[in-house]
Order: C-alpha cells, then structure tokens, then sequence
C-alpha cells in the first residue's frame, strides 16, 4: 500500500510517499481502508517532532480518518468488517490503510454525514465538544470568545457555541477570516490584524467581558484574553498556532476570580471513551439540526499531502483541508 512516511523529525518537506506493508491488527485492533483523511496543525508538529507524542520511526503522520474496516483482532466486539467508521488513531492516517485501537472509533451514521465530513469531525469537533461541554461548562445566554475562529477547531467551537446557546463573538486575522465565522453563526465578529481586541471584547459585553474564551492561539492573544474575561471566567488552553507559550500573571486569574482551564481531548478520550462517544451523540444531533455544517476548503490526493500541511502551517485554510488517497 502507499503512505506518506516520516523516517526522523524534520521539515515536513523531508516526507516521503512510499510502498510499504499493509498493517496487521492485534487483538484489539482494526484496520480501515481510508476513504479521507482530515488534516491538523498537530500533524505537522508530530513530524517536527513537537508534539507531545512521538511516534517510533518509520511513521506516517495523520490523525484522523474515515473508511471501512477491513480486518479486526480477535477481541474487537463492537465492530464488523466493512462496517463505515471514523478513527483518531492519532498517527498513521496519511496511508491507504491504517490500524486503530477499537476504543477510538466512532460509527458513521449513513443519514447524517458522509466519508469526507467524518474524517474532518475528530479532531476539529471533537476538541471542541470536549472544550466547551467537560472543560468551559458553557451555558445558555454566556459570551463564548473564539479566537482562530476560521480555523479548523475555531469554526467547530463557534457552530458548538452557537448550539448551545451562547452568544458568539468570532475573532480571526482577515476580513475574509471573520465573514466565515459570521456564516457559520457568529453574532459578532472582530479581525484582530490590529494588534488590539480586549476593549471592542468589553465594549461588546456592556463592559463585562467574555464568560469563556477559546484560544488555539496563544501568546499575545492569550494575554489580552487575560484582560477581557469576566467575574469567575473560563479560559481554554486549546494550543499554540502563534508559535509562543504565554504565561499567566497570577494577579490576573485572582482579579477576575478566573479559571485558566487546559483542554487535551486525546488523553480524555483514552481516560473516558463513552464520554467522548456521548459528545459525538450530540454533535449527530446538531448536524441534523442544521447548526453544524463542517467546511472542507481543500481536498487533495495523499502524494500531495504537504502541499496541505503547508497550507495549514501559513494560516490559508479555512475550516479543514482532507486527504484522499484514492484520488
């Protein structure tokens, strides 16, 4: 089979499109052949070797991916053989065929969303189920603050906000950016190219701030955040696009009387699988009620994967980019 293969950490430029062996399940495994593959801004960290996981090498990169099974160990139950899945196995979804533990798949339903729209809703809507039900505790009628919002996991956390019953205010670095959020349910929107969004935040909120903040940015962003959360906030710590960590003054989080609330979707999906398989059950729901339709603004075959990467790496996709091997 062909997968796009990572041999040491470096450029994503350094990946190669090879011929390898097929994986084998072990007894808890699956295989699937992947019909689409979503593309993250982790991928490229993974290859770059500054993600927190680190996959033995050789690897194919890849987080996320939808197919059909086409193998199983002999201790998998809940699965069959050409059954429609989406799978975060968390590396090795850039292949014709990729192998995932049964306790990260998610079924397709038929009716609700197709191969291209599963593989995209992992770690995108996946994240930010997580980010905004478990860690933010949103709740009807608060200010949700999302940063990125054109991104994969802001456009998420905005439709998420949206069904919810927040009041969403949208930021992004264009014009073009903000009108994406604004189409896919922001009620307010902010391009942050200026440098500045904190007082437009408070004078939005009659001066009171932002009730949870969702920020896949960092750095300066996460420090104006800092200024424009409201009494008893929750600011979510989703990742660092903008390339620096910020740190917190703590004088800041005691003012406020603020919550500064870290979000790792992969490692509680492997502590609470059925919690993540109950956020799906919703996120089901809110596709067919129409307040999630995931953007899928590039489609390219797997040998040109980082061209995508690449794109993801600069800030030009909006929404997601997916790979389709069979293209």
């Amino acid at each position: 089979m062909k997968a796009l293969i990572c041999k040491q950490f470096g450029p994503i430029e350094n990946l190669e499109l090879a011929d390898i062996d097929e994986p084998k399940p072990e007894s808890d495994e699956v295989t699937i052949r992947v019909n689409s593959a979503g593309i993250n801004f982790p991928d490229n960290l993974i290859v770059e070797g500054k993600y927190q996981f680190k996959p033995s090498f050789p690897f194919s990169p890849g987080a996320e991916a939808a197919g059909e099974i086409v193998a199983m160990g002999d201790e998998v139950t809940d699965f069959k053989i050409g059954q429609k899945v989406m799978a975060m196995p968390g590396h090795g979804c850039f292949a014709e065929i990729v192998k995932s533990p049964q306790t990260k798949l998610i079924p397709i339903t038929d009716d609700i969303i197709d191969f291209k729209v599963a593989s995209i809703l992992p770690m995108a809507y996946g994240t930010s189920a997580h980010a905004l039900i478990q860690r933010g505790k949103l709740k009807k009628n608060e200010t949700l603050l999302v940063h990125g919002a054109a991104g994969g996991v802001g456009l998420a956390a905005v439709e998420i906000g949206k069904a919810m019953g927040a009041n969403v205010i949208a930021t992004a670095s264009t014009d073009e950016k903000c009108k994406i959020a604004k189409n896919h349910g922001a009620d307010e929107i902010l391009n942050y190219s200026s440098g500045s969004f904190k007082e437009e935040v408070k004078a939005m909120t009659d001066g009171k701030g932002a009730d949870v903040i969702y920020d896949p940015v960092g750095g300066d962003i996460f420090d104006q955040s800092l200024r424009c959360i409201a009494w008893e906030g929750r600011l979510l710590v989703i990742g660092f696009t903008s390339g620096r960590i910020p740190s917190a003054p703590a004088n800041l989080a005691l003012l406020k009387s603020c919550d500064i609330v870290g979000v790792f979707w992969g490692a509680w999906v492997a502590r609470y699988p059925q919690g993540n398989l109950d956020n799906f059950k919703k996120l089901y729901q809110w596709i067919k009620e129409g307040f999630i339709n995931p953007r899928i603004s590039m489609e390219l075959p797997l040998e040109r994967t980082v061209e995508a990467m690449k794109a993801i790496a600069e800030r030009k996709i909006t929404g997601k980019a997916i790979v389709i091997p069979s293209m």
